[in-house]
């Protein structure tokens, strides 16, 4: 049997699944609950909870910095938009989206303004108007001279072999009837564009499923055969409107559609409502499909050095700079794939693109390769898949370095990221209630929580060292198993465990309560800084279990600096 000691002062990997126990170069942990892994590689218990404001139901999170000194808080529930600023209330906005819509809800802000899309609404824009914010429909541009609309049109899979019959209407001479040779409308043609006899329609009327009456601005000819050169606008009631929205290179564009889910549509330079391509001068709209063996479902778009296109099949990116229409690179860099039933927002994390995976545990790091010219996607959870059980939202909270990911089981999964220290460590958060969304902006997270019956929004805080200024929480911290040589331990006698902490009053060490010097503990103090430990009899056979773990309720900042466990083993 050999004597040995064993100090671990780096938990930089943080929570590690047991699939890895085997290993020997871990700095990781088989269990690390409620508490974080610092720049240093020690850990410390979890900032406490400050309630904001109680909730009327469930919402959902998104962040609006307006300016370094004006951020909003958007509270997305059921109707009502509702606006914070400095965890002051400002305003609440009635919307159309009912919460069942929320989770698919998409939007992309430039300076004052941010606009939401969802595959079943038109687009709405929120924008500032003085000292208020207003929403608005997003409209598509007009032109002054013929009032024609720059939206984009397209020719869909299902009017193939359509034929229409224009013939004159009683209405008026700008009003036509359309008949087409076989069922084709539907009553959510209403209001929407048509570019026929090389003018724009809108349909007016719904007659039955071959006939529509529908009105122009210009004048026309009646043809004299059916007309099958026709299109439709790429979004109406009908067709559906854009899924995913993003700002690149000053244009807007949108991703996806209910009714084309590989297209990606441009607008102008400069001129986010406009969309007609034109003659395909530099500065017109671009429309382009994604063209590949599986049929390709646009899930998010992303604009960061290159526009990156997530789809449930794979990545992509379009690296033309500047973006034009006579030069769009277009290509499949990886095939991961996202999820497309709600939208799980991708953070920027040192400069990287960090995203939810489809298959739904995996959180996937999009990066260019050493030369520029080809992405990967790396696994940033590879060591801590069990932390992953249905990822429903996630935020980067920049300046602490911290990704915090919402589970459907209503825990939270916080990565502390610092690539530069060699910090890559998963924890669990828990609280008394579930955690159903997430944000951060700037330095402070928000998360909404439901404690029983309840909703609450809340913040993370280091001034606040219990949950909801009320409810104390437990950390816990468990080692791997001890492994000697490159071997696994066979038998394992412990006869001390230390532990190094600062601002520590209580802490138990295998469950025992580990004492404090006499001559330093004091009911009155801050906590303890120094050295603690625990005398242990005993042997442990089955050593697969952690020999060491810590925890504690107490209320204070504790900082755990290193673990020593003094013994004897066989391997």
């Amino acid at each position: 049997m050999a004597d040995f000691i064993k100090t671990q002062n780096s938990f930089a990997d943080g929570e590690v699944s047991p699939d890895f126990f085997a290993r020997d170069n871990l700095n990781g942990l088989s269990k690390l609950e409620n508490m974080d892994v610092l720049a240093g590689g020690g850990l410390k218990r979890r900032p406490g909870l400050q309630t904001v404001t109680e909730l009327d139901s469930t919402a959902r999170l998104i962040p609006f910095s307006v300016s370094e000194t004006e951020n909003y808080l958007l509270v997305l529930t059921d109707g009502h938009l509702l606006m914070y600023k400095d965890d002051a209330f400002v305003r609440d906005i009635l919307v159309p989206w009912e919460f069942t819509d929320v989770p698919r809800i998409q939007y992309a802000q430039r300076f004052d303004t941010m606009i939401f899309v969802h595959p079943d609404y038109q687009p709405y824009i929120l924008k500032k108007d003085g000292e208020l914010f207003v929403l608005t429909l997003f409209q598509f541009e007009r032109n002054d001279e013929d009032m024609t609309i720059n939206i984009p049109f397209m020719k869909f899979e299902d009017a193939e072999g359509i034929k229409i019959f224009v013939t004159q209407n009683d209405a008026g001479n700008n009003y036509a009837t359309l008949k087409t040779n076989k069922d084709f409308w539907t009553e959510e043609n209403v209001g929407g564009q048509l570019l026929l006899l090389n003018n724009q329609w809108q349909v007016t009327e719904y007659i039955g499923p071959r006939e529509i009456y529908a009105y122009t601005n210009s004048q026309f000819t009646l043809p004299g055969s059916p007309v099958t050169d026709w299109y439709e606008a790429a979004f109406s009631p009908r067709r559906g409107w854009p899924c995913s929205i993003t700002f690149h290179q000053d244009r807007l564009v949108f991703g996806g559609s209910k009714s084309w889910p590989g297209g990606i549509w441009m607008s102008k330079v400069g001129r986010h409502n406009n969309f007609n391509v034109g003659t395909g001068l530099d500065d017109e709209a671009i429309f382009l499909t994604l063209l590949s063996e599986q049929r390709q479902q646009i899930c998010t778009i992303v604009s960061s050095d290159n526009l990156q296109i997530m789809t449930n099949t794979g990545e992509w990116a379009i690296s033309n700079k500047p973006l034009t229409p006579a030069s769009v690179d277009i290509k499949q860099h990886t095939s991961v794939g996202s999820i497309s039933s709600r939208y799980l927002p991708p953070q920027k994390i040192e400069g990287e693109t960090v995203f939810i995976s489809s298959n739904k545990k995996d959180i996937r790091e999009l990066s260019l390769d050493a030369l520029g010219e080809n992405y990967n996607a790396k696994d940033l959870c590879t060591q801590a898949k069990h932390l992953m059980q249905n990822p429903i939202d996630l935020s980067y909270n920049e300046d602490l370095r911290q990704l915090f990911v919402v589970m459907n089981s209503g825990d939270m999964a916080v990565l502390n990221q610092n690539s530069a220290l060699g910090i890559s460590a998963w924890a669990r958060y828990k609280t008394l209630g579930t955690f159903k969304s997430v944000a951060s902006i700037k330095g402070v997270t928000y998360v909404v929580v439901q404690r029983n019956e309840n909703f609450y929004l809340e913040k993370f805080s280091t001034d606040a060292l219990v949950d909801a200024d009320q409810y104390n929480f437990s950390y816990t911290a468990s080692a791997l198993p001890l492994r000697a040589s490159g071997h696994n331990t066979k038998t394992l006698r412990i006869r001390k465990i230390s532990a190094r902490v600062l601002n520590t009053k209580t802490l138990y060490i295998n469950g025992k309560r580990a004492s404090l010097p006499t001559e330093i503990y004091d009911e009155s103090s801050t906590g303890y800084n120094g050295d603690i430990s625990i005398n242990i009899l005993g042997s442990e056979h089955n050593c697969i279990n952690a020999p060491w773990t810590i925890s504690s309720t107490e209320q204070l900042p504790t900082n755990v600096l290193s673990i020593s466990i003094y013994g004897y083993y066989t391997i």
